[in-house]
C-alpha cells in the first residue's frame, strides 16, 4: 500500500481571504490536486483536481469566484506518463463536489465517482454543483454510506477496505455531504486529507476559521464546520493533516513516476 501526490495546478488568492487574520500581502497558491491511494484490493483517486477543460470550467463560475490559475499535467496524462494499470482504478473518492475537486473527472470516462448521498444530492441542486454536474456525465455514481461506529472524534464511518487503511468521516459543514479521508499506512504513517474544511493549514495551527464573509459564501453549516475543525485540531501532531489547497502539506508524499507505477502491477 503507498500514497501519490498527482499536482494539477495552483490559483492565487489572499491569505486575508483564506483564513481569518491573514495578510492582503501575503499572496497564497492554491493546490488543485489529487491523491492516489494504492491498495491490493484496487485503488482509489482522493479527488481529481484540474482537468484538460479547466479553462471552460471556470467560465461556469461567477466572476467573483474566478482566481488567476496555472495548469500543470491533469491526472489522466500522470497516471498515462506513469505507465500506470488503469484496470486496478476502483474511483474518484470526492472530498466534495466542488469545481478545483472535480474538474478532472472530464478526462476520465467512465470512472466510478465515489459519494455519499448527502454530496450527491447537494451536486445535484445547488448552483455550486454546476462543473460537477457537466464533468460527472457518463460516470457511474458509487454512493456509500457510513456506518454508525466512532472512529476517531467523529461519530461514524465508511472502512473502504474493511482494514482501516481508509477510513471516511463525514464532516458536512463545508458542502452538505463534504467528507474527511484517513489514510494509514503499513509504516504507520498516518493522513488525513480534510479537503476544504479549512483551505490552509493556518486554519488548524492557529485555530481559526476562514473569514467571516468568505464563510457565508463558501459553507453551507458554519457550526458544524466549527465542530469538525476543532476536531481535527486536537488531532494535529498525530498525522499529517492535508487542507486539499495547502501546496506545502503534500510535502513528503510521492510524485507518482514510472518506477511507482509498475510497483502496483
Amino acid at each position: 500500500m503507498a500514497i501519490y501526490h498527482l499536482p494539477t495546478g495552483t490559483y492565487g488568492t489572499r491569505a486575508a481571504l483564506a483564513v481569518r487574520g491573514g495578510s492582503f500581502r501575503d499572496k497564497r497558491h492554491f493546490a488543485a490536486s489529487a491523491v492516489l491511494v494504492r491498495h491490493p484490493k484496487g485503488d482509489l483517486l482522493i479527488d481529481a483536481g484540474f482537468g484538460a477543460g479547466v479553462a471552460a470550467h471556470v467560465a461556469m463560475l461567477p466572476r467573483f469566484m474566478r482566481a488567476p490559475y496555472e495548469v500543470g499535467r491533469t491526472v489522466h496524462e500522470q497516471l498515462d506518463d506513469s505507465g500506470y494499470d488503469r484496470s486496478r482504478l476502483l474511483g474518484v473518492l470526492l472530498t466534495h463536489s466542488h469545481w478545483d475537486h472535480t474538474s478532472g473527472l472530464d478526462d476520465l470516462p467512465g470512472t466510478p465517482i465515489w459519494m455519499n448521498r448527502d454530496e450527491r444530492q447537494y451536486a445535484a441542486a445547488t448552483p455550486d454543483g454546476k462543473v460537477f454536474r457537466q464533468v460527472s456525465r457518463g460516470h457511474p455514481i458509487h454512493e456509500y454510506g457510513f456506518a454508525d461506529e466512532p472512529y476517531l472524534a467523529f461519530g461514524s464511518r465508511h472502512d473502504v477496505y474493511g482494514d482501516g487503511a481508509v477510513v471516511v468521516v463525514p464532516a458536512g459543514g463545508h458542502t452538505t455531504g463534504s467528507v474527511i479521508v484517513f489514510v494509514t499506512l503499513p509504516s504507520s504513517l498516518r493522513y488525513a486529507f480534510i479537503g476544504d474544511l479549512t483551505w490552509q493549514i493556518d486554519g488548524i495551527r492557529r485555530r481559526v476559521e476562514r473569514p467571516w464573509l468568505l464563510s457565508r459564501l463558501a459553507d453551507s453549516d458554519r457550526g458544524r464546520l466549527r465542530q469538525d475543525l476543532l476536531r481535527m485540531i486536537a488531532l494535529d501532531g498525530l498525522m499529517q493533516i492535508v487542507p486539499a489547497h495547502d501546496l506545502g502539506c503534500y510535502d513528503g508524499i510521492p510524485l507518482l513516476t514510472p518506477e511507482a507505477a509498475a510497483r502496483s502491477h
